[in-house]
């Protein structure tokens, strides 16, 4: 059976939840990865309210939906960084940024996460997706030199800041899947060894598997894959593309997406560097089952033409038949 294509709604929330799953319904979705932001999802408001929930359930159902996870990436964020300033007042709620006094953000932005491993059970979901925040991302340009003890307070910060968040993740019967992105304390291939070994490989935390941004770094996202196959939680589609020509830079130049002088860019899934039929290949391989969430941030194309393109490409990908067993298996029964 192929996997569920699921749209995530993090870049659509500025319409009402009810237009979207409209939108995705009328386009052959099989569910939505909510986020918790606009009015999509109130983790507070579905924790204190019944109602609420039905409601929810009630808008996919009449549009033939499922929800398999939701995310919570813009609380995750203030979790752990530094430094916390109006950025973060961009994308956080009013009950979040308070005053916005730094720790105190930290503090409420980590209670969030509590409530949102709460909601997700009351709605009946397994997986929140989401970011951490990295108290130690700003020391990536490594100038002024950096200490080693304080890339590893970093990783101790993020410790007990999270420990006891998944603790109640642990609590509910709920998983955190992170996404492996830049500004988070996992970004590339060795931060993930790094941060799963900080948190002692507790089975609560696992990883949101997003190839966009392992390309333009340089990092196979199928070899990723396999390496970290019991920690693949939930996938999300969304494609990079690379424009290095001696001019353009991988950091990007301050440059806004879609501006031509970058270095790289999101584009339509399907149209830019990753490499989706092997990467698709890879879940067949390791077993992952779960669901496929396109996430849509092609600022050059419409996204009303996007969402319908993307479901098309990644609909063919998710019906190519996975081996008749596991390459564990294979290899086991010819030692």
């Amino acid at each position: 059976m192929p996997r569920p294509v699921t749209l995530f709604t993090g870049q659509w929330a500025d319409l009402p939840f009810e237009e979207v799953a409209r939108l995705a319904g009328e386009w052959g979705y099989d569910g939505l990865e909510i986020a918790c932001w606009g009015d999509h999802f109130d983790v507070q408001r579905a924790v204190e309210d019944d109602a609420y929930v039905a409601d929810r359930r009630a808008i996919l159902e009449k549009n033939g939906l499922q929800v398999f996870a939701i995310s919570n990436h813009l609380a995750g964020q203030a979790v752990c960084d530094n430094p916390i300033d109006e950025r973060h007042q961009g994308i956080l709620l009013p009950r979040i940024w308070g005053d916005g006094d730094a720790e105190g953000v930290r503090q409420r932005a980590a209670e969030e996460l509590k409530t949102t491993a709460r909601a997700a059970a009351k709605l009946g979901v397994k997986t929140v997706v989401g970011f951490t925040g990295s108290s130690i991302w700003h020391y990536v340009a490594m100038f002024p030199p950096v200490p080693p003890h304080l890339i590893e307070q970093g990783y101790q910060d993020f410790a007990d800041r999270w420990n006891p968040i998944l603790d109640v993740f642990d609590e509910v019967g709920v998983r955190f899947a992170h996404e492996v992105h830049p500004s988070e304390i996992a970004y590339d291939y060795w931060t993930t060894v790094r941060t799963l070994e900080a948190i002692g490989h507790r089975e609560a935390f696992g990883l949101n598997f997003d190839p966009s941004h392992f390309v333009w770094q340089d990092l196979d996202p199928v070899g990723f894959l396999w390496d970290f196959k019991d920690r693949i939680y939930h996938v999300d589609c969304k494609e990079s593309v690379k424009r290095f020509n001696g001019r353009n830079g991988r950091l990007g130049s301050h440059l806004a997406w879609a501006d031509p002088r970058r270095g790289w860019d999101f584009v339509s899934t399907g149209h830019g560097d990753v490499p989706w039929e092997q990467c698709f290949r890879m879940l067949n391989s390791i077993g992952y089952d779960g669901p496929i969430s396109i996430e849509w941030e092609d600022a050059g194309m419409d996204r009303l033409v996007g969402g319908p393109d993307a479901l098309a490409f990644i609909r063919k990908l998710t019906e190519i038949e996975p081996p008749a067993q596991s390459f564990d298996a294979a290899f086991s029964s010819q030692s």
